[in-house]
């Protein structure tokens, strides 16, 4: 029987009878007079120097295009600050001990650009520090709702003299290429001789990073980006950069307008490092300068450097005219219209409508303006994986953005498409037909050195065809599918057909031998389940998919046939394949394994490894690790889920069960899917204490690197945790079921969904649940296996079965 439901979300992460679980356990959220809880607002009353790593991450802006993180106007102290743009990268070559063929040769490495928030003041020529003055007030906020970062900070002078300075800070999302930045000081009780330098420049770094982690990337020894042009005109100066090995060049520049009754001069200054307005106020006691300054930035691979500098200044001349305050709210409306259709609403837990806000909002920052690229895995909040897109953002980001903001699902999918080129090289390289897809990049290439736990992720192709398939079902988008998705099939299933073979030794099934599936601390081996059973989905759709645009579509058919070169006997072989496809499985254990060989190792000695010695791959050789029972992220819980279709509610349960006490959680991906997984099989205090640690991953650090940006999988991940695991939502060929379970602590859970034409709003309560069509045609749904039939404007409300252990009733 599983536990009590009847618990809160805050028992200890991972409670096993004996030995006690050694495994870092749960981490509270920081201290909340500090840090209030507030349903849309992180805020920070005190002025705390040992939090600046953290928060530079926690009160980043970005709109998907450019990133910023949240260090002070004073550009000291600092962390690791910078500015940067999506697919803005430089190249270093792979240095390898022993070369090999089909190795990776070119690393890729997101660059910090100029910085245009920092913004100095000088008092009778001293610079002005937080850690320096005397601190009288302080308070950082940023508002979810504006998408802005505001301060306000009261401080006194070694003289006595009281300063107020207020600053608001946001990246536009209606202007792509412009961030935006108000700056207020006021000399309150006596004449001050005032110094402010707006500049754009790079930053002098903080404390260095940790050299023995593979999480965080090399740092280019000097600066990667030689200057070029300089333009200065009045308040406004502009530079161009090219980096020296990628080829990319990119233009920024900076423009003010002042409004004071107090005296000013601005002289524009510009060397190798810095490009700064410097402005001279004489400041009379109680009479406040404002300074809303805009800033401007372009890249690209083609365009020349004099038409970067070009956009740059329409960007500026774009700002200019519209103004500060009318640009925020158009930034108000924006955000407002993301919130309107991806809101996820709890009643009686204000901590988890914190958490969940918080990481919703990441979503929204890393996709709104993220056209023509991917999304990385800490979005543009941190210098974390280099700036790399990972399958995550196929499996963990693109579903909440299909049910929410579909245009960019479309986008990220897109993104996908415009690599298939590169993955074509790719496949050719490695000896295969079809496409392989990249482990990790920012261009398109492969940038992993680490072949066993990166190039071996062969379920990269099956995972982006997991992402398009739910997109077309969900959407109905036939164009995507026309133009660009049934391509990505043909490729990928040539792939799997070309990669595996049919094995006497398994009785003629499909196997595919020599990958690696998500859990990278068991590589390169036989059989992977999650990756077989993916392969297995891919294969069949790609079928399914030719065979309707042969029959329905017979012009796009003929086009894509001309475009791949296809021939209609492939896909009797994609058939066959995904048909007999081998899945190892222990009848003794009654539970599919991770692959053939997973319980012919060691299990990992949990109670004998210490907490501090978590996460494994930053103390343990990988052959250690490789050659133990022990597992960094979700796999064969991961396929569970994903393809839950497949496997029986007690196939899933022993699955769970057997490998549930051998996840380390050093991945911050598994956390919500041993939710979602959990809370299905009916072990409800496990998916509580799994939620909470999604939750609250970069809120309360629980990972211990968010100075390296946020967690983006998991912060989509909160919202699955959410969606598939307390509503019970499944979504297999957008047929929507739902078995809601609230956790004891809520009264309510309220979301909406985007199916096609249609919004459907999902309203949780204890004892029951209600479904509304807003608008749309009528929508089939079940709840609890009952078939409902959702019509617009009607309110449909069924009771909710109680859960009691394992088994369930009607309430």
């Amino acid at each position: 029987m599983s536990e009590n439901p009847g618990t809160s979300l805050r028992p200890p992460l991972h409670p096993v009878p004996a030995p006690p679980d050694p495994r870092p356990g749960r981490r509270e959220l920081p201290d909340t007079d500090l840090y209030p809880i507030e349903p849309f607002r992180l805020v920070e009353t005190r002025f705390t120097p040992s939090r600046i790593p953290q928060t530079e991450t926690l009160f980043a802006l970005s709109n998907g295009y450019m990133g910023i993180r949240g260090a002070f106007e004073e550009a000291t102290p600092v962390y690791r600050p910078g500015c940067y743009l999506n697919g803005f990268y430089e190249t270093w070559p792979i240095v390898y001990g022993e070369e090999a063929y089909g190795y990776a040769k070119n690393g890729q490495t997101a660059v910090a650009v100029p910085d245009a928030s920092i913004i100095r003041l000088f008092i009778d020529d001293e610079p002005m520090r937080l850690d320096y003055v005397h601190l009288l007030e302080f308070e950082r906020i940023l508002d979810q709702r504006s998408a802005t970062l505001t301060r306000e900070v009261l401080f006194e002078t070694h003289d006595g003299r009281r300063i107020g300075m207020r600053s608001i800070r946001m990246v536009s999302l209606e202007h792509r290429h412009m961030a935006l930045f108000r700056y207020e000081i006021t000399a309150l009780d006596a004449h001050a001789s005032l110094g402010i330098s707006s500049e754009l420049s790079f930053h002098r770094r903080g404390r260095p990073r940790v050299k023995d982690d593979p999480r965080v990337g090399p740092q280019f020894a000097e600066n990667a980006l030689v200057p070029g042009a300089r333009d200065t005109e009045g308040s406004r100066v502009i530079r161009d950069y090219e980096t020296k090995r990628s080829g990319l060049r990119m233009a920024c520049g900076i423009d003010h307008y002042v409004e004071t009754v107090n005296d000013t001069d601005l002289r524009p200054e510009i060397d190798d490092g810095t490009a700064r307005v410097m402005i001279a106020v004489d400041a009379s006691p109680g009479v406040p300068i404002r300074i809303d300054k805009y800033a401007g930035y372009h890249y690209s691979a083609e365009a020349p450097a004099d038409d970067l500098r070009f956009r740059v200044r329409a960007t500026l001349d774009t700002g200019l005219h519209e103004g500060f305050d009318q640009i925020r709210e158009a930034q108000r409306r924006s955000v407002n219209s993301f919130w309107r259709a991806a809101d996820v609403e709890v009643e009686g837990d204000d901590e988890v409508q914190h958490g969940l806000r918080f990481n919703l909002f990441q979503v929204m920052q890393a996709a709104s303006r993220a056209e023509g690229r991917g999304i990385p895995a800490k979005g543009l909040t941190g210098e974390g994986y280099e700036g790399h897109c990972f399958w995550d953002a196929d499996v963990y980001v693109t579903p909440v953005l299909i049910y929410t903001q579909p245009h960019l699902a479309r986008n990220l999918l897109r993104f996908r498409y415009n690599m298939l080129e590169e993955a074509r090289e790719r496949a050719r390289e490695l000896g295969h037909a079809g496409v392989l897809f990249p482990w990790r990049t920012i261009d398109g290439h492969e940038a992993s050195a680490h072949w066993a736990a990166g190039t071996a992720q062969y379920h990269i192709n099956a995972d982006i065809v997991y992402a398009l398939r739910k997109y077309t079902q969900v959407t109905g988008d036939t164009d995507f599918m026309f133009r660009y998705g049934a391509e990505i099939l043909v490729e990928t299933a040539r792939l799997w057909v070309d990669l595996g073979f049919f094995s006497d030794r398994h009785g003629g099934q499909f196997a595919i031998n020599k990958v690696t599936g998500p859990d990278e601390y068991t590589t390169v081996v036989e059989n992977n389940a999650f990756t077989n059973l993916m392969a297995k989905e891919n294969l069949l759709y790609a079928a399914q998919v030719i065979d309707w645009l042969r029959e329905e579509h017979p012009e796009e058919y003929r086009v894509l046939a001309r475009r791949t070169g296809f021939d209609v006997g492939e896909v009797d072989e994609w058939v066959e394949a995904g048909h007999k496809m081998y899945v190892p499985y222990d009848e003794r254990a009654g539970v599919h394994l991770q692959d053939d060989d997973f319980l012919q190792l060691e299990p990992w000695d949990f109670a004998g490894t210490p907490p501090d010695k978590y996460p494994l791959l930053l103390h343990y050789h990988p052959l250690t690790i490789y050659r133990h029972q022990v597992i960094k992220q979700a796999d064969v819980v991961m396929a569970v889920f994903l393809l839950g279709h497949h496997f029986s509610i007690e196939e899933k349960r022993r699955v769970f069960d057997y490998y549930d006490p051998l996840t380390t959680m050093d991945s911050s991906l598994s956390a919500c899917v041993q939710s979602i997984v959990a809370n299905e099989v009916g072990h409800h205090d496990k998916a509580d204490e799994y939620f909470w640690d999604n939750l609250v991953v970069d809120l309360a650090d629980s990972a211990g690197n968010v100075k390296d940006g946020a967690h983006l999988a998991a912060a989509a991940g909160s919202w699955m945790a959410m969606v598939y695991g307390y509503a019970g939502m499944q979504d297999f060929d957008a047929r929507l079921r739902f078995s809601p379970r609230l956790n004891e602590r809520w009264k309510r859970l309220k979301f909406p969904l985007l199916l096609r034409d249609r919004r459907l709003v999902v309203d949780i309560e204890q004892e029951q649940t209600s479904y509304t069509v807003e608008y749309g045609g009528k929508l089939p749904i079940s709840h609890d296996g009952e078939p409902l039939v959702v019509t617009p404007g009607e309110v449909i409300t069924r009771p909710n079965r109680r859960v009691v252990g394992d088994d369930e009733e009607s309430s």
